[in-house]
């Protein structure tokens, strides 16, 4: 099996190289690649690309996903979004490949609380979601082989992220100030990293599974509960910190204005995923756990 992955350096995509290798030959390229183009704005060279290695997979990890940057870059990120998903998309169905991609809880508008599933109706809020649903579109439109994976809060051990973030500023400050009102599960890039291989390895020999799924972890949260686990694990840990856990103010979302308005339920029902691949997803908080035991260790 050869996969051709795109977006190697971003949080998923370091995963990915990881989790892929025991399926086959991976080609990873980034945006910067020089072989091949991985380049994500430059459509007529991403097609060659395809047409030359002429991969069974292709996996897309690519994407503009600064939320608020997005308003003011709406051209870039339809490019990055939707245009380029749809060029792979075609070369997929020129080859009879497969073709994996990512999207996101953004493209609802995050009215009331109860998990979306698959079949909900979309209403993005912004560009950056309505990019990622048009992307969406445009695969399931050209007939390739597919398997969409929505998700959201994604972290990395690699880079940063918002419980290194929060590590950060319990060190420097007295005090911190957490959005309450959005409520969501914290998911790993490892996560959707092993979830994926084993979907191209099960998918592949059933096309039938071909589709659109959710992907989080279990359980949820808001980011004032999520930096609370944070602080309170890092505490337990030994880790001397200013801020503890009753200095972490809850504030709702209109207290920290953005360009780009933010979906305040963002939970998103796995079941269809865990299903129709015989999967338990485990609760955010083994992830993040995980995670920080990794982060305070270094």
């Amino acid at each position: 099996m050869k996969i051709l992955l795109f977006g190697k350096n971003g949080q998923v995509g370091w995963e990915l190289q990881r989790s892929l290798a025991p399926l086959g030959e991976v080609i990873a390229l980034s945006t910067n690649s020089q072989d091949y183009c991985g380049d994500f704005t430059k459509l007529h060279d991403l097609a060659e690309t395809v047409r030359q290695i002429k991969p069974d997979i292709i996996v897309n990890a690519s994407a503009h996903t600064a939320v608020d940057k997005a308003e003011s870059e709406a051209e870039l990120a339809q490019t990055i979004n939707c245009n380029a998903p749809k060029v792979l998309a075609q070369e997929a169905k020129a080859l009879n490949a497969w073709l994996v991609h990512y999207s996101t809880d953004y493209v609802f508008n995050g009215s009331g609380s109860t998990p979306w599933t698959e079949t909900d109706e979309t209403d993005p809020l912004g560009v950056y979601g309505a990019s990622k649903l048009e992307g969406e579109q445009a695969i399931q439109a050209s007939g390739c082989k597919h398997l969409i994976f929505r998700t959201s809060w994604v972290y990395g051990a690699r880079g940063n992220n918002f419980a290194k973030t929060m590590l950060r500023l319990a060190q420097e400050r007295d005090s911190l100030t957490v959005i309450d009102d959005q409520i969501g599960a914290p998911t790993g890039a490892d996560l959707l990293a092993d979830v994926t291989a084993h979907a191209i390895r099960t998918a592949y020999k059933q096309p039938n599974l071909s589709g659109l799924y959710h992907l989080v972890a279990s359980g949820e949260t808001s980011w004032h509960g999520y930096a609370s686990y944070v602080i309170d694990y890092a505490q337990k840990a030994g880790l001397e910190l200013k801020t503890n856990l009753s200095s972490i103010a809850s504030v709702p979302t209109s207290a920290f204005p953005t360009p780009a308005e933010r979906p305040k339920n963002s939970r998103l029902n796995t079941q269809k995923l865990q299903s129709s691949f015989g999967l338990t997803l485990p609760d955010w908080n083994a992830g993040v756990a995980r995670m920080l035991a990794e982060t305070l260790a270094s």
